[in-house]
């Protein structure tokens, strides 16, 4: 099971959970071509360690396990997924 990041983060890109994560799973990050295109950040859910430093480090609350996404943001798992399948 992955972290994913929801709702909260879209038009917010705070990115205090790149910062924070061990394994630079979250992107795009700043200095990334694709931030300023991208309405938000998301999590690589192959290269995630569920270690949980985003949840705490993210000031809007976007970050969630897979397992516990409010039922209106279940999508977002897929987002997440989709946006690292043509890396």
């Amino acid at each position: 099971m992955a972290y994913v990041i929801a709702e909260p983060c879209i038009g917010t890109k705070d990115t205090s959970c790149v910062e924070v994560c061990p394994v630079d799973c979250i992107h795009p990050t700043p200095d990334e071509p694709d931030y300023d295109r991208a309405e938000m950040l998301y999590i690589d859910p192959e290269e995630c360690i569920d270690c949980d430093a985003c949840v705490e480090a993210c000031p809007v609350d976007a970050c969630f396990a897979e397992d516990q996404l409010p039922d209106e943001w279940t999508h977002f798992a897929e987002l997440n997924a989709r946006y690292y399948a043509g890396r």
